[in-house]
């Protein structure tokens, strides 16, 4: 056998089926970007229309609504919006604490329905937790050398205020309602400009969304010292 029909045998099929494997990863991942994409904005839209409708249906037939100048197309919206607003006004109380903390005792203690109460608070806290997050910062965990992601809930002063310590929740992927703690030197921890949104969304796609850049620096805490050392920038990109 001749040194190109060797050739022939043993590199012309590899070389194809390397190319059909790049075109079908490519059309995969530009699928799947693509999907992950549209997938929040239609159901956005969905559940928009899905309140809008039944919000109306709900409040327009009533009679001190029904036939009155503020009887509307989205009148509904307008009432839920102001419904929640006064919730939230109640539950920030004392008193409306301890009503929701008895009324959501009562509902764990319910069968079937615990189950559900409990999923739906799970989701609702993971949505509202970046209201409690200050930062996103990286910071080595759980070993040298690798680095975690996490959210700042805190800071710890030492008795002399000399230095201070961050408390760091490191989420869980693709749940962030469980995960660890960390106090952490201020200055051991990396700061990014990563913003809250973009930290939950690489959580909840388990590293698929990722931002286009990610930025890292090092900022000292102590008085005099230069506070931008870029540690690195970054530029992500899919698989």
């Amino acid at each position: 056998m001749s040194g190109n029909q060797r050739r022939q045998q043993t590199g012309a099929r590899p070389k194809q089926g390397n190319v059909f494997s790049r075109i079908e990863g490519h059309f995969q991942g530009k699928t799947l970007a693509g999907f992950l994409e549209v997938v929040p904005i239609l159901t956005t839209i969905i559940v928009l229309l899905f309140l809008f409708g039944h919000a109306d249906n709900l409040i327009r037939p009533m009679p001190y609504v029904s036939g009155q100048p503020w009887d509307f197309p989205g009148i509904g919206i307008i009432v839920l919006v102001v419904a929640f607003y006064l919730i939230g006004l109640l539950i920030s109380s004392h008193f409306g604490r301890r009503l929701l903390s008895g009324l959501s005792a009562i509902l764990l203690y319910v069968p079937l329905v615990k189950v559900i109460f409990g999923v739906t608070q799970q989701a609702t806290a993971a949505l509202g937790s970046q209201y409690n997050f200050s930062r996103v910062v990286f910071l080595e965990w759980p070993r040298d050398g690798m680095v975690a992601m996490g959210f700042v809930t805190g800071r710890v002063y030492s008795h002399e205020r000399t230095e201070s310590m961050v408390s760091v929740y490191i989420p869980t992927v693709p749940n962030p309602t469980s995960g660890n703690l960390a106090f952490v030197l201020e200055d051991d921890v990396v700061e990014t400009d990563m913003t809250v949104e973009d930290a939950m969304k690489v959580i909840f796609s388990g590293g698929i969304v990722l931002p286009e850049v990610i930025t890292l620096a090092r900022v000292p805490r102590e008085p005099g010292v230069n506070r931008t050392n870029l540690v690195g920038r970054f530029e992500t990109e899919r698989s």
